[in-house]
Parts: C-alpha cells; structure tokens; sequence
C-alpha cells in the first residue's frame, strides 16, 4: 500500500503514538470481555512471489499460493474484489481452498462503485458485486467500502445515503479517507453516530504520512485495522507493541471481533513483521492465533 508512505529518512521524526481512547468507545464497549472473541489477522493479497521460497514452498506456482496462505494467516483483506466483480464460480474456487478452516475472506467493494463518479445509481453493479460476493459463504468476514482520498465531507449526504440502502445482514466497515473527516471534530462526531446507528464499523488506517486516520474510533464492538508497516523499520516493533497493548484493552473490555491487516510498501518482509505481531499478541492476550512458518529457519530474526 502507497498511502501516507514518507521517505524512509523522515520515518524518525515521525510521532507514531496511538491517539488516547475516545470517550465515544464507551458507548460501544460494555466493560468487560466477552467470551472467545474472534481474531483474524491477514494482508492484502496472498499473491506475492516474493513469498515463494519464504512461507511458500521453492516453485510454487501462482495458482497454488492461496493453497499455501491459509496455512499461515486466517484471514485475507481481499483487494482483488475492488478491481473486478467476481462471480459465484471464481469465489466458490477460493472458499475450497480454505474448506475447513476458520477463514475470512474480507472482500473490498469495487472500485466502479466508489471510485467512478458519484454513489448514486449504483444500484446495478452493486446488486451485481454482492451476488458474487454471498458465495463465500461461512468464510465471508465484514466488507469494507473505501471511499477515494478526495470524498470529502462535503458529500456526506450521498454517502450516508448510499450507505443506508446496502444489506443489513452484512458487515460493513467504511474507509474515508479526506483529512476533514477525522480533524474537523463536528464532522468527525457525525460520521461516527451515523455508523454506529447503522451498525457499520469505521476503518482504522496506520500509516505513516496520514496519522489522523488512526483515530481509535469504534462504532460497533468489532475492528477493522489496516496497518502499513515500512519494510522493518526499527518503528514497525514499537508500533506494533503499542497496537498489541490498545488490542489487548479493546478485547478485554468487550470486543467481539478483531481483524489486523498486515501491509507494506515492500510486501516481501510482511511475514516477518506478522510473526513478531503474533507472538507477542498471542503471549499478551491468551490467543492462540496461526503465524507464518518459514520454509528454512531464519536464525536471528527475532533474538
């Protein structure tokens, strides 16, 4: 992911500290833990050949690689879906890759909805997104609509409005991503009621460039992370010590569901990165989460 990426000689002067909890969570949060919480953590795509001979066997081919990223990871924010609408054959071919397992597929809401034009008459190719999308079955997680760096709040009406028509028996989380959204605190308060009355979640993006948009807002009792690492960073570990210590707060004051997307500039170092978040989250929040196994050991990585 390109989004809020800096120059890697301006990352130490960046402040990466987690925003405080909004006071807003308490109205979401009931104060204590519920029981066995779901936790899926994944990345964007499981087609990387940078991961061949790493967390996939040497000469995997590419139709193989889902095969292989299940083993490691039991989620996948699915991108592929914002670049084409999938029908029931494609999608019914991935969930048999994931057949009994507790995977999610978390599709992304094609780009000819809300990347092209305005929200309205969507109708069609939303009907028509969606009608792929059910195929997934037990293995379909929340959907998530992304809306482009220029959607600003001056179009709230026809966001909100568009948002209102969609299914109510799926989970959606939206991400906005135009600065005024999150630093105008009016604007930011609306968005956030509005959700929350609609029983959608609210995208908490980690990058860089862009520190508003990890703003620590929960509209409903689940999560939906996306994190943007810089290819190993000595500021990837500390970040994510402090994303695992706000986790760990989150699900022990009543947090249903969790789901943490692992990405970065330079995808081939994204199954180091998650092993450390893994372990750590594991020791920190009694969880027993699947972690990438690499093909030869690397000795040192960690020690």
């Amino acid at each position: 992911m390109e989004f809020g990426r800096v120059p890697e000689n301006e990352l130490n002067s960046i402040n990466f500290s987690l925003p405080e909890e909004p006071a807003f969570n308490k109205n979401i949060l009931k104060g204590k833990p519920v029981k066995n919480p779901k936790v899926y953590l994944g990345c964007a795509k499981w087609g990387r050949e940078e991961w061949v001979g790493k967390i996939y066997p040497p000469k995997t081919k590419e139709k193989d690689f889902l095969q292989h990223y299940v083993q490691h990871y039991n989620s996948i924010e699915l991108n592929a879906t914002h670049y084409k609408v999938y029908g029931e054959g494609g999608i019914k071919k991935w969930v048999e890759k994931a057949a009994g397992r507790d995977f999610m597929f978390c599709p992304k809401m094609y780009q000819g909805v809300t990347h092209r034009g305005s929200l309205k008459g969507k109708e069609f190719i939303t009907n028509e997104f969606f009608r792929g999308i059910v195929s997934f079955g037990e293995h379909l997680g929340p959907i998530f609509i992304q809306v482009s760096d220029t959607f600003s709040p001056k179009r709230k009406d026809e966001l909100f409005t568009y948002l209102k028509s969609l299914p109510t028996d799926l989970q959606f989380f939206l991400e906005v991503r135009h600065p005024d959204w999150f630093l105008k605190e009016e604007i930011r308060n609306e968005l956030m009621s509005t959700l929350a009355a609609m029983n959608m979640g609210i995208v908490i993006t980690d990058t860089a460039g862009r520190r508003e948009c990890a703003h620590m807002y929960l509209t409903i009792p689940k999560v939906f992370i996306r994190y943007v690492g810089n290819s190993l960073h000595a500021s990837d570990y500390t970040r994510c010590d402090a994303w695992i210590e706000r986790m760990k707060y989150w699900l022990d004051n009543g947090l249903q569901e969790l789901y943490f997307f692992m990405h970065m500039h330079d995808e081939a170092t994204s199954p180091e990165l998650t092993v450390y978040l893994v372990d750590k989250m594991n020791a920190a929040c009694g969880l027993n989460l699947i972690k990438p196994t690499f093909v030869t050991q690397q000795k040192g990585l960690f020690d």
